[in-house]
């Protein structure tokens, strides 16, 4: 997993300098978009078969394997669900988030 400050962080000095479409320039890693969620994954260890889906399938990079289960880093997670819809066993369940 790349680690923040290993992230190059893009910024542009003019409105010339930017591209002409929206695309991806870089790492999201500068930006925490788990504020964005309303509801979030919360895995069961005991019925993970350690398969790895949810971490493939999640498009924002927030799964990671660690002793090779799956964490859920909450910073950049948003809560989309396609780790709970895509888990073989689903055992990820999608929680309302806390307030």
């Amino acid at each position: 997993m790349i680690r923040k400050k290993e992230a190059k962080k893009i910024v542009f000095q003019s409105e010339k300098e930017m591209p002409m479409m929206p695309m991806s320039l870089g790492s999201m890693l500068y930006n925490k978009t788990g504020a964005w969620r309303n509801i979030r994954p919360v895995v069961d260890l005991e019925n993970c078969i350690q398969c790895g889906i949810c971490w493939k399938f999640c498009p924002d990079m927030s799964i990671f394997i660690e002793n090779e289960f799956p964490y859920v880093n909450y910073d950049y997670c948003k809560g989309c669900g396609i780790c709970a819809e895509e888990c073989p066993v689903k055992c990820i369940a999608m929680v309302e988030e806390e307030k």
